[in-house]
């Protein structure tokens, strides 16, 4: 990795990287081109029911606008990344219990890269990818639900679950110089992305269950899905 890419300036002081003006632009190229790629899919299978559609696109993007918006209101910040923030994982678990695994993956993936452009300083590109496309992505892992009973409180415990594993391995793989002595590294990644991850969950699940609000996404997915 070269100055050209990211400066080892990574403003955490300890041995991590921030992008340059230049990397910041690849990574916003690639969220491009994962519309590109989606319209492309959307054209050639227009006839299908797995097309993805205009509605689908724009609502997409409103939940990854949502979820960024959320995501700057938290309750509590962890010392070494992550935080409990206002909901802002339901917006994209959302889109995957609306419109399916496909869409609801490419939606996530595309928000874990604009989580990364909003701060990215990272230590190594595998880190990155386990930490953002990856982690977030599995949030998509939510539509895999979306027909069952109760779909969108499993799909959200499914999505987080997947989320915990990815940043689980990124602690253990990338972090364990930081577990106290004598703790193992798998306890101490799994404790840390616990702390936030498991409140957030709770704190939303207990929302979503609330009669008026269960409702009311109720009416909201209708208007989604319909045709």
């Amino acid at each position: 990795m070269n100055n050209f890419f990211a400066t080892p300036e990574g403003g955490w002081g300890d041995g991590s990287v921030h992008l340059t003006t230049v990397g910041i632009a690849i990574v916003i190229a690639v969220i491009a081109l994962l519309l590109i790629v989606a319209a492309i899919v959307r054209h050639k299978n227009a006839t299908h029911k797995s097309a993805l559609t205009t509605k689908q696109l724009v609502y997409s993007a409103v939940a990854i606008a949502l979820a960024v918006v959320c995501s700057m209101i938290k309750l509590f910040d962890m010392p070494m990344g992550g935080s409990v923030t206002l909901l802002s994982m339901l917006f994209i678990v959302l889109i995957a219990y609306w419109y399916g695994p496909y869409v609801g993956i490419m939606t996530a993936v595309a928000y874990g890269l604009v989580q990364f452009v909003l701060e990215p300083i990272f230590y190594t590109i595998p880190q990155m990818l386990l930490d953002y496309p990856l982690a977030f992505g599995a949030l998509g892992l939510a539509g895999f639900f979306n027909k069952k009973k109760w779909g969108l409180q499993i799909g959200y415990i499914a999505g987080v679950i997947g989320r915990f594993v990815f940043a689980t391995i990124s602690g253990v793989v990338f972090f364990a110089a930081y577990a106290p002595e004598g703790m193992s590294p798998l306890a101490y990644s799994a404790g840390y992305q616990a702390s936030y991850l498991v409140p957030e969950a709770i704190i939303t699940l207990i929302i979503i269950c609330i009669p008026p609000v269960s409702h009311a996404l109720a009416e909201v997915r209708k208007r989604a899905v319909e045709a």
